[in-house]
Formats: structure tokens, C-alpha cells, sequence
């Protein structure tokens, strides 16, 4: 089961919507997820810390039962642990699938596990292309016809829209913007090979200042100016954040208040970064998309970091973040990426 998007924040962390209908929460969805899911489970949570939400896959059915019993035990524990850690008062479910077995089965585990916990569960619905389906309605013709309804003018999306956020078909369709732009990573690797590679990663003290001090001031130039670095200025960046440190001096300029402009930046660097090279600036678009409340694009940015080095160590405290639902506020640091750099030896 593909844990692709779990407790994250709203992508605007200003927004704020009021649910008063079935319908609201329908329109809401696919705003705070990016996309509009299919084949899954969100939940929107009410009361307690604070306010998250949360999307997993809907476990297909499967016919060995353990095969099934360990799929929903997952299931369960993934979205009832946060809402446990942050006292959650009651949540709503969407099942978002055109079968009713793989949600009513769902429906009854998530129902029992969150119960337990001591969370009320307000509404619950299963969500096909044009009707919902209440499952907590007592009218059992209204549940199994279900509800017809059309959100594509709601108040809620339209606002959001306006607002400049961008709400994909699905999820493939916000992956798919990570896509790799083949023609620019040869042109890049061509300038790695050309140019950079017979002088090594900077290792020596003077060379990671150096290195370090460029990005710093590449980054920020960028990121002021809402541009792309060219294609040989991306070289020199893929190739010098190899260094863990040269890498750490772009981290450190992250911060929630400019999260967006450094995921605009990062996103068209790991585009047209050769796929060997990629990991670096891929966690940087992870990690900048955490704290812009993008987690299904942080997610993305994880899968894409992990395919490049399977053991990134950023990447792996981006998810630890996600998994856990931990706040982008917690990302908020400072540190000297230089320190120790000027010591002798």
C-alpha cells in the first residue's frame, strides 16, 4: 500500500475553510490536497493541536485474509497515531472509490480504530464521480443510491483558484510535474562531463567555502527574482551540492515565509538535473515544499530523491516529518552551514 500523501498541513497556511455540508467537505478536499484523489481514504480532522488532514490509498481487496487484515491494520494505524498524538476531537472520511467493498471494509476498520481512541467520526462518505454515498446516514436507499453532486463551482474551489493554488486532475498528474526535461539534463550533463567532473566534488576546506558562498548567492539571487538558473549554472549546482555541506548552504536559506519562491526554484532545477545528480535538489524541493504545506509535492520530491540515492538522509527526515505530521513550523532553524569550515586542518 503506497503511503503517498499522509498528515500534512493546508498548502496555504493563511487559508481557512468553515465545512457546513457534505458538500463542503467535498469542495475542500482535492484544495488542501493539490489534486483530486481517487482510490483512497482522506481524512479532515476538527478540534485538538491543531487542524490536518491526511490521504492514503484505499488497500484493494485481497483475497488472502492476512494479506488483508495487515492492509487494514495499516490503514488504521497510520491515520488514527496523529490523530491520538495531536488529541483530535472528531474527524470527517471520504472514500474516494467507484467499488463500495475496498471502502466499506475500510469504513468498518477506520470506524472501530477510531472509536477506540476516543475520536468521533462527524461524517462519513463514500465518494464515486458524480454521486456520494453517507454512510452514516439511517436511510439505507440514501446510502446505497447515494447523493448526486458537482463541486467544480464551489465557493471554496473557486476562491482557491483565484487565489493562484493549482488543484491537479489526480495524483500522476501533480507527480507528473516533476517530470524530467530530457533535452535540458543532457544539455546539463554535457556541461558536468565538460567542464566539472575532472576537477572532483569540493572536499578541500577552501574549495566547500567557495562553493558554498556561490550557491548561497545563486540561490537567493534566483529566488529574489522569481527565475531559473541556466542550464550551466544548474550544472555547477547539481554537481557541487554532492557536497553535503555545499548542499547545506541552500538548506539553511529556507524559511516558511519564502517557502513557495524556493519550491518554484527547486522544481525547475530537478527537472533539468540528470538523474544520477538529482538527489540533493530534490530533498531541497521536499523540504521546501514541507514547509510551503505542500505534503503530497514533498512526497513526490521524497519518491524522486529516493530514486537517485535510496539512503538520502534528508529525504528520510522529510517523511519521518510527514509520516509523523509534524507542523512545517518545526523546519524553521538556523545554522551555520560554514561552521568548523575555517578552522585549520
Amino acid at each position: 500500500m503506497t503511503l503517498s500523501s499522509l498528515p500534512q498541513p493546508t498548502p496555504d497556511p493563511s487559508a481557512r475553510f468553515t465545512a457546513r455540508s457534505t458538500e463542503d467537505l467535498l469542495a475542500v478536499a482535492p484544495v488542501v490536497l493539490g489534486f483530486h484523489p481517487q482510490d483512497s481514504v482522506v481524512m479532515l480532522t476538527f478540534g485538538g493541536n491543531r487542524a490536518f488532514h491526511a490521504r492514503i490509498d484505499l488497500p484493494p481487496p485481497a483475497e488472502d485474509l492476512a494479506t488483508r487484515r495487515r492492509d487494514l491494520d495499516h490503514l488504521a494505524a497510520s491515520l488514527t497515531e496523529p490523530a491520538r498524538r495531536e488529541r483530535v476531537a472528531a474527524v470527517a472520511l471520504l472514500f474516494y472509490s467507484e467499488d463500495p467493498r475496498p471502502a466499506d471494509v475500510a469504513w468498518r476498520r477506520l470506524r472501530r480504530a477510531l472509536g477506540d481512541c476516543g475520536v468521533r467520526v462527524i461524517e462519513a462518505v463514500r465518494v464515486g464521480s458524480h454521486r456520494y454515498h453517507p454512510l452514516l446516514d439511517r436511510d439505507g436507499r440514501r446510502r446505497q443510491d447515494g447523493v448526486p453532486f458537482d463541486v467544480s463551482a464551489h465557493p471554496f474551489v473557486a476562491e482557491s483558484v483565484l487565489g493562484g493554488t493549482v488543484i491537479h486532475r489526480s495524483r500522476d498528474a501533480l507527480v507528473a510535474t516533476l517530470d524530467p526535461d530530457r533535452a535540458a539534463q543532457d544539455r546539463v550533463r554535457a556541461v558536468v562531463d565538460g567542464e566539472l567532473r575532472r576537477g572532483g566534488v569540493p572536499e578541500l576546506v577552501l574549495e566547500l567555502l567557495a562553493a558554498g558562498t556561490w550557491v548561497r548567492a545563486l540561490v537567493e539571487r534566483h529566488v529574489d527574482a522569481g527565475t531559473l538558473p541556466a542550464e550551466p549554472e544548474i550544472a555547477r549546482l547539481a554537481w557541487t551540492m554532492q557536497a553535503v555541506r555545499v548542499r547545506d548552504a541552500a538548506w539553511g536559506l529556507i524559511r516558511r515565509n519564502r517557502a513557495r519562491e524556493h519550491v518554484e526554484l527547486w522544481l525547475g532545477v530537478v527537472r533539468r538535473t540528470p538523474d544520477e545528480l538529482a538527489a540533493p535538489p530534490a530533498a531541497l524541493l521536499g523540504w521546501s515544499a514541507w514547509m510551503a504545506g505542500d505534503g503530497a509535492l514533498a512526497w513526490s520530491a521524497v519518491d524522486r530523491c529516493r530514486e537517485a540515492d535510496p539512503a538520502y538522509r534528508l529525504a528520510g527526515l522529510i517523511a519521518h516529518a510527514l509520516e509523523h505530521a509534524l507542523p512545517p513550523e518545526t523546519g524553521e532553524m538556523e545554522f551555520d552551514w560554514a561552521a568548523g569550515l575555517a578552522e585549520p586542518g
